[in-house]
C-alpha cells in the first residue's frame, strides 16, 4: 500500500513523471534538469517495492523449510517446494542490485552527481547495466 501511495503521488504531482521509455538521464528529457518530486516519488516507490520483495522472499524461505515433514531430508522435498527455494534465492540476489541502481539514480537526481557521465568520473556502463 505504501508503494502504491507513492506511485499515485508521483502520478498526481507535476502532471506525472513522464520519463519516457527510459530512466537513463542522457536519453530522457525530463531527467536532465533534475526537476520535481514526481521522479523522487516514483523511485522511492520502487525502493519500497524492492524491500517488500526481499521480505517476501524471506517468507518464501520459511515456507520452504516448513513444507517438508520433520523426518524427511531436503532431498525428499517435492519439486514445487524446491522451486520456491530457488525463486527466493534469485530474488534475494537480484533485489540489492536493483536497489543500488535506484540509489544511484536518486542520488544523481538530488545531489547533481554524475554516475552516468564519464566527464564527471561516472561510469555509464555500470549505470546502464544496473
Amino acid at each position: 500500500p505504501s508503494s502504491m501511495f507513492l506511485l499515485f503521488c508521483s502520478m498526481f504531482s507535476e502532471g506525472g513523471f513522464g520519463g519516457g521509455w527510459t530512466l537513463y538521464p542522457p536519453l530522457s528529457s525530463n531527467m536532465m534538469g533534475h526537476s520535481g518530486a514526481a521522479g523522487d516519488f516514483l523511485i522511492l516507490s520502487l525502493h519500497i517495492g524492492g524491500a517488500s520483495s526481499i521480505m517476501a522472499s524471506l517468507n518464501f524461505y520459511s515456507t520452504w523449510g516448513n513444507m517438508r515433514a520433520g523426518c524427511h531430508p531436503f532431498q525428499r522435498v517435492p519439486l514445487f517446494c524446491s522451486s520456491i527455494g530457488v525463486t527466493s534465492f534469485l530474488l534475494i540476489l537480484a533485489m540489492p542490485v536493483l536497489a543500488g541502481a535506484l540509489t544511484m539514480l536518486l542520488t544523481d537526481r538530488n545531489f547533481n552527481t554524475a554516475f552516468f557521465d564519464p566527464t564527471g568520473l561516472g561510469d555509464p556502463m555500470l549505470f546502464v547495466h544496473l
